[in-house]
């Protein structure tokens, strides 16, 4: 028999009979492994656990642990899922069913929208389907007789269209139990794999995104390999429905969204105004501390340069309608990037000048698509904390160190310590030199690494015009967020030719490095919110302290407090009402309000405050001053506890 070599991502060989699986190969490792296996990686393509294995090969065992994993599995069960609809509902048609980020949808078009019922019976025949441990395998046909088949199906207009849009020549369709669908693949071995499940919801969704299409019903799903872990899913579910951003945004009276002034278009109110500003203060400060320059540039600018960058060639559909000026067209801006250029290029630079770190909170207008707005998340108006960095050739790499540091910094400041790195790489259809993309990876990888990051690597992930790190937040319940990104750019330099004096007085091209930290002020606030549950560190809370008189009579001591905390810079209130303290508390504590001071007779005879802390109570009487130096201290060190994540 033959014999093949194996290496496996740690670089470690070993040799195999010709003809042996992935699966074989899991169990020779350890039984374990072959048990929680779903897929493989071979030579960078997912395969089917049980594919033939007849070459030198590099592979990975993908497990459930492992993204690529998740997806084969979460893929397979849309494809069970739409196997069970079509069986519920025979004269159903089929869109499409990927998976995402946690789970899967599947489109379909239906005579009228699934009600609860309906995924009732969806689900119980997905327990059947599930139960026969049905096989999943894999033929092609060629894609005009694939193009063929559907036509000649009631249910398959959709998937012709999908095909008459695809370049191959072979598709291929994969099968099991009574269900077959157009699919790349692959899936996971049987639908027995699958241990537990849950359709979550289902809604409108047009087909292709595009609203003058027809209106499909879309359901989506959880499934997973052990039930302990749909149920630590519905746990977190539960709680992040208590931590939405939009439900607490009401609450807390933070911003609006008003149909009169514009989908997507934020109005913040005032409480979440003095935390935007305490935000941005903060990111102004410690941009200027660190060796940033701040620039400000217009928020309309003439079409040519959009020519110029690119942005009318492959952005035009997220750029909202020109704006007619003198004859001449102006478009809003979806970038700060061109703009920074320009400054750029307003003079001429020597190596002694670089590295250039301008940054700019500038509010960008990009055009989402209806179904896609969500509350502070997705927005058509919002402004981007953005930077760029013009670094010499031989400095680049000490750079970006430099600003994966500054990140970090930030993001630690606003309570965020655990993070998911990725470092994404050249794609197919790329510009720039190779030889240049290999020094970018190398620098990213080699300043990750001194940064002291973990970080996977997303191979072909990158931008068409360079390399990028991405860094992922991880908020009190273990979701993930994309805040800050670092992006290499080979592209806008070359288009406005733009260029320095090295130390040998030639002229060389820059390294242009983007940089977006908190993503936008917008989405960051929506992010905070759910991070914190409404239940801001005393730094950021809209108001800081609020002051409850007992009684009339000592309204004038309370007023007198009031304004020396207003004088040492504390966001506060007086709550001078005829009403109960006890509903002034309550009052306080829904909007989590982070100290109460208690005023009574005995505490404006004494100059002292009771002082109360939500979530926590009394917790004890105090000097004003002792109070103030407390307060001064707790916001000082940003103060951020366990118990205000939670």
């Amino acid at each position: 028999m033959a014999m093949i070599q194996v290496t496996f991502p740690d670089n470690s060989q070993r040799e195999f009979e010709s003809g042996t699986t992935g699966f074989d190969i899991a169990k020779s490792i350890a039984p374990g492994l072959a048990k929680a296996a779903i897929a493989v990686k071979i030579d960078g393509e997912i395969k089917g656990l049980f594919d033939v294995i007849e070459n030198n090969i590099k592979l990975e065992i993908l497990t459930f642990d492992n993204p690529l994993g998740k997806e084969v599995f979460w893929h397979s069960s849309s494809h069970i899922m739409a196997q069970a609809v079509l069986e519920v509902f025979p004269k159903t048609k089929l869109a499409i069913g990927p998976a995402i980020e946690e789970g899967w949808y599947y489109d379909f078009e239906v005579e009228k929208p699934f009600s609860p019922t309906d995924l009732e019976k969806i689900e119980k025949k997905m327990s059947e389907i599930v139960a026969e441990k049905a096989k999943f395998s894999c033929e092609t046909k060629s894609r005009a007789e694939a193009i063929e088949y559907y036509k000649s199906l009631e249910n398959g207009e959709y998937k012709v269209e999908i095909l008459e849009g695809l370049e191959d020549d072979t598709v291929s369709f994969y099968s099991h139990s009574r269900f077959e669908d157009l699919c790349r693949g692959p899936h996971i071995p049987n639908t027995g794999y699958i241990k537990a499940f849950k359709l979550i919801a289902s809604s409108g969704a047009y087909w292709r995104g595009d609203e003058n299409r027809q209106m499909l019903q879309r359901i989506y799903g959880v499934s997973y390999p052990k039930k302990a872990m749909l149920e630590d899913y519905l746990t977190r579910m539960e709680e992040a429905k208590k931590r939405d951003h939009r439900v607490i945004g009401r609450q807390q009276e933070l911003y609006t969204i008003s149909e009169r002034v514009g989908a997507g278009l934020i109005l913040w109110r005032p409480r979440g105004a003095r935390i935007r500003n305490e935000i941005e203060n903060f990111w102004r400060s410690e941009h200027i501390k660190f060796g940033y320059d701040l620039v400000y540039s217009p928020h309309i600018a003439n079409r040519a340069l959009w020519e110029q960058s690119g942005h009318t060639d492959f952005y035009t559909d997220d750029m909202f309608g020109a704006i007619s000026v003198e004859e001449k067209k102006y478009l809003l801006k979806p970038m700060n990037c061109p703009f920074h250029i320009e400054m750029y290029n307003s003079r001429k630079w020597s190596y002694r000048d670089l590295p250039l770190r301008w940054a700019e909170l500038g509010t960008v207008y990009r055009y989402e698509k209806p179904g896609v707005l969500h509350g502070l998340m997705r927005v058509r108006g919002f402004t981007q904390d953005d930077a760029h960095h013009f670094v010499a050739q031989e400095n680049m790499e000490e750079e970006l160190v430099w600003i994966i540091n500054f990140c970090v910094h930030m993001l630690t400041s606003f309570g965020f310590k655990d993070y998911n790195v990725f470092l994404s790489t050249m794609p197919e259809k790329a510009i720039g030199d190779k030889e240049d993309w290999n020094r970018a990876e190398d620098g990213l990888r080699a300043a990750l690494e001194k940064a002291g990051l973990p970080y996977e690597v997303d191979e072909g992930g990158g931008a068409f015009y360079g390399p990028k790190i991405d860094i992922q937040i991880k908020d009190a319940i273990g979701r993930g967020w994309q805040c800050s990104t670092i992006q290499f750019d080979f592209s806008l330099p070359e288009r406005f030719d733009l260029s320095y004096i090295d130390s040998s007085g030639q002229q060389k091209r820059p390294y242009m490095i983007h940089r977006a930290l908190l993503g936008s002020i917008e989405r960051f606030f929506g992010v905070l919110i759910e991070h914190y549950a409404g239940n801001f560190p005393l730094w950021l809370a809209p108001t800081q302290v609020k002051v409850l008189p007992i009684t009339d009579s000592v309204n004038e001591y309370a007023a007198e407090l009031t304004k020396k905390l207003k004088e040492n810079n504390f966001r506060v209130e007086l709550d001078d009402r005829s009403e109960k303290v006890g509903a002034k508390i309550r009052d306080a504590e829904i909007f989590k309000v982070p100290y109460m001071f208690v005023i009574g007779a005995r505490e404006a005879e004494s100059g002292q405050v009771s002082i109360r802390r939500h979530g926590e109570g009394d917790i004890g009487t105090m000097t004003l001053d002792d109070a103030l130096a407390m307060l001064i201290a707790e916001q000082k060190s940003k103060g951020i506890t366990d118990e205000q994540k939670s």
